[in-house]
């Protein structure tokens, strides 16, 4: 019902000066809204803007993805940074948004979950910098995220053998995480 009714109010192209309104109005809502909506919400208002991004984003966009996300990450991350890994070639603006998100917006839980979602698919040199904004935060990172972290750059040095962004992410981890690291 939720889709259609956002179909019907045409919300994924509305202007984005009324999407940072009505991102004001989801926030005052009481109750909360679900998990579920949060999430349609977020496939609805953002995924094409975000997907379809060639530029950085204007700053009513990017108002509207930070307050949107400052409440809903979880259902944010779910929907949209997945998009985001997902989508083939180089997307470098989603990549920096991600980036932008995780410095500045997003709870240490909505960090962790981005970090987790980046180790679940193959690396590649547009992710680098989102691991890179992830240990940047200086969260602390559970062991079995950490043992996967490692695990992955381990596996994955052959492909990025002359990577300087690879580079920079272990030696990131070797002094963030000396202690851990043997």
């Amino acid at each position: 019902q939720l889709e259609g009714l956002c179909s019907f109010l045409q919300l994924s192209t509305c202007p984005e000066s009324l999407l940072v309104r009505f991102c004001g109005w989801l926030l005052a809502l009481v109750p909360e809204l679900s998990y579920t909506s949060a999430a349609v919400l977020a496939e609805q208002l953002f995924l094409r803007r975000v997907l379809s991004l060639t530029q950085p984003p204007s700053r009513h966009l990017m108002a509207a993805l930070t307050s949107f996300c400052s409440k809903y990450s979880q259902p944010f991350c779910r929907v949209l940074v997945a998009a985001v890994l997902r989508e083939p070639g180089e997307g470098a603006e989603q990549a920096k948004l991600v980036c932008e998100l995780v410095e500045e917006c997003l709870e240490p839980d909505g960090v962790r979950l981005v970090l987790r979602q980046v180790l679940e698919v193959p690396l590649s040199e547009k992710l680098l910098p989102i691991v890179q904004a992830v240990l940047g935060r200086q969260e602390v990172l559970p062991p079995e995220l950490f043992d996967l972290l490692v695990l992955t750059l381990c596996q994955q040095a052959p492909a990025f053998a002359t990577s300087l962004n690879y580079a920079k992410l272990v030696t990131a981890v070797l002094t963030m995480y000396q202690s851990q690291v043997s």
